[in-house]
């Protein structure tokens, strides 16, 4: 396994492996994106986090990328690409977020390592969304 290098650029976090480039777009980014309707966002974060409140846009979808176990650790979903697999096609347009950030960078890289070609990450997750001011839904 090679090492990644990392890059900053003008809002935009470059991580670049071996074979391809992970962007991640900060919150005013993304939401332009989403906006636009040529994107889904892939909230990775567990189902109890997402029903705490979720990024108000028209296309979403709550995939965990983690579980939270009863003791209250995290367990990697071993079936998330499997997932998202079995709803989108390969090259379709998504953004993954999380609560921070940290768990999305990690659910984007896997999709882009099982052969997704656009996949984004949101950096700063669902907290840097709700700092932003911009909509929320709560159940």
């Amino acid at each position: 396994m090679g090492s990644n290098w990392f890059v900053a650029l003008a809002g935009f976090l470059l991580i670049f492996n071996s074979a391809e480039a992970l962007v991640t777009i900060d919150v005013h980014d993304a939401k332009d994106l989403l906006d636009s309707g040529a994107y889904w966002y892939v909230d990775a974060r567990t189902k109890e986090e997402f029903k705490e409140g979720y990024v108000d846009v028209k296309k979403i979808v709550n995939i965990p990328y983690m579980f939270k176990t009863p003791e209250g650790n995290f367990t990697k979903n071993p079936l998330f690409v499997k997932h998202v697999s079995s709803i989108f096609k390969n090259d379709c347009p998504l953004i993954v977020g999380c609560l921070s950030g940290s768990r999305s960078l990690h659910a984007a890289t896997a999709l882009e390592n099982s052969g997704f070609k656009n996949v984004t990450n949101m950096g700063g997750g669902y907290s840097a969304w709700v700092k932003s001011g911009y909509p929320v839904k709560k159940p």
